[in-house]
């Protein structure tokens, strides 16, 4: 597996330095639909499918993941996949890489109670933990670096992105 993941990260960083113009490109489309209450059905171009609830506190059924966990979810899972593919790199065997994501919230501020606080976190932290055969523990903090650094949900949260919305009625 790590072969593999070598070969295509190296296959795809040789075609992307010889074709830049071909690096930036419009990501997948996700639709979120409410479906009853606070329940969300999202749905992808290529078939993928979640579903998001909101806790009863705040007039959800509780019966699925909030968004904001899908979002934690999302930067572990990210962190994670981006260092297995820098050990892939950097040639380190038996990979292992397990992560934590929490965050601090203020529910005011989804609420719309206090305008000084935002709607979104506060902060957020990720734990690594990773080990490979062989591996220094330097070696393996260059990893979980790189990989925070380079994984596209981590490296989102730490600097302002433009936003566009549209609003269509009817």
């Amino acid at each position: 597996m790590t072969q593999s993941i070598r070969m295509a990260v190296e296959g795809a960083s040789a075609y992307l330095a010889e074709h830049p113009d071909e690096a930036r490109y419009t990501d997948s489309l996700a639709t979120a639909t409410v479906t009853d209450g606070l329940r969300v059905r999202v749905t992808g171009s290529a078939g993928e499918r979640l579903e998001t609830d909101m806790p009863g506190a705040v007039g959800g059924a509780g019966s699925s993941a909030s968004p904001g966990w899908f979002f934690r979810a999302s930067l572990a899972a990210c962190v994670a996949s981006v260092a297995a593919m820098r050990a892939a790199q950097v040639g380190l065997e038996e990979f292992r890489c397990e992560v934590d994501a929490d965050s601090e919230s203020d529910d005011r501020g989804i609420l719309g109670l206090d305008p000084s606080i935002p709607a979104g976190p506060l902060s957020v932290r990720i734990a690594i933990r990773l080990a490979a055969r062989g591996a220094s523990d330097d070696d393996l903090e260059a990893v979980a670096t790189w990989a925070v650094e380079h994984c596209p949900v981590s490296e989102v949260v730490g600097r302002e992105v433009p936003l566009t919305v549209a609003v269509v009625t009817g």
